[in-house]
């Protein structure tokens, strides 16, 4: 399923740390790279920190070697506590799925127990986890979850979005509020057939919702569903029309800003930003592949300020992680230790209000790792 380069991502104690400089294109940064006590060390094994709120607290999963994953929570301190969602399986690619914590340091995500079934859950501050499911999430299917990266998001109210699969694969976005009541909704135009619908991906204070849903012609739309219901619909500049061709939108700030990636016709990726007007700027990493499907520029995380990181991927398929400056200026970053073979390199997942960005990095043996730091 080629959904926007986002499948290539998936690609308690004080753990070892270090602090490293790493050449950029406009100097130095500085980056601390951790280890989840744990984390297997074999391919795709290892720790992948994913969200990052305004207190520098970092979440994420890591994958034992069993290949089962579990989630952890590290403070700004350095301070690793993990974690399981209760009925959280123990197999390969069972387990805790975290993507998304919020200022008060609640986590959404989604866990997959031993029968291959997916269930949502939200841990608060104080460790306690409540686990849901979407209204009309099927039991016999994938449930409440699914395939795509960051689809379960919380917001500063403890609001949150994601997708659900019905009992013939048909996705439709929910949202469910901090009191547990929960609403589903459609974007118009979605298919509603086998992987198609509607996918909400990234949600902002206001509790509007971006993502994107899939047409009956498997062609891949923006959307953005306001805090009132109203849902419009978007296109990138340069997306392609055809099958598992489009746009979608991945994060959304205060200001209304989305940013986000479409695929062109050739099936390589490039980022973009939506202003709150709807006025769209395209734009590519430098060095980013530009000819291959699947390469290209990746816009994940937008702050309050309008920066937004990344990952771009080269003509060789190696990761590098870049930050855009919201007058358009695009750092390029390398994580200590990243390999720079095909499935290994640097990706920038997150970004908070001060500019620190947290992601993990893969080796030359291709085990991940997670870091914080400030390009």
């Amino acid at each position: 399923m080629a959904l926007f380069c986002l499948c290539l991502f998936f690609s308690v104690t004080m753990p070892a740390q270090r602090q490293v400089a790493a050449g950029t294109e406009s100097g130095t940064s500085t980056f601390t790279t951790f280890e989840v006590p744990g984390a297997g060390t074999a391919t795709y094994e290892g720790t992948y920190a994913l969200s990052i709120n305004t207190a520098g607290t970092v979440a994420g999963y890591y994958i034992d070697s069993k290949f089962a994953y579990h989630g952890f929570v590290r403070s700004s301190s350095g301070t690793i506590t993990k974690f399981d969602a209760p009925g959280a399986g123990t197999e390969a690619f069972d387990g805790t799925y975290p993507f998304s914590i919020n200022t008060a340091g609640e986590i959404a995500g989604w866990y997959t127990d031993n029968s291959g079934l997916n269930h949502g859950f939200v841990r608060a501050a104080d460790g306690k986890i409540t686990t849901f499911e979407a209204p009309g999430a099927s039991p016999a299917t994938q449930g409440t979850g699914g395939l795509l990266y960051g689809q379960f998001t919380i917001n500063t109210a403890g609001s949150i979005a994601g997708y659900y699969a019905d009992s013939k694969y048909v996705f439709h976005g929910f949202l469910r509020s901090d009191t547990g009541t929960a609403t589903t909704f459609e974007a118009p135009g979605s298919g509603t057939v086998n992987g198609e619908g509607t996918y909400g991906l990234g949600m902002n204070t206001a509790g509007d919702v971006v993502g994107t849903y899939v047409d009956a012609g498997n062609i891949y739309h923006g959307m953005v569903r306001a805090s009132d219901g109203k849902v419009t619909d978007f296109s990138a500049p340069g997306a392609g029309t055809g099958q598992f061709q489009g746009t979608a939108g991945v994060s959304i700030n205060t200001a209304g800003e989305i940013s986000g990636v479409y695929l062109d016709k050739k099936k390589v990726c490039h980022g973009f930003i939506r202003n709150a007007d709807g006025k769209i700027t395209t734009f590519d990493a430098s060095g980013a592949g530009s000819t291959k499907p699947d390469e290209g520029t990746v816009a994940i995380s937008i702050n309050s300020a309008g920066t937004v990181v990344g990952t771009s991927i080269d003509g060789s398929y190696v990761d590098h992680g870049f930050v855009r400056a919201a007058n358009g200026t695009i750092t390029t970053f390398e994580a200590p230790g990243a390999g720079s073979k095909s499935g290994q390199g640097t990706s920038g997942v997150s970004i908070n209000t001060s500019g620190v960005v947290a992601g993990f990095y893969r080796d030359a043996s291709t085990v991940a790792h997670g870091f914080v730091g400030k390009p």
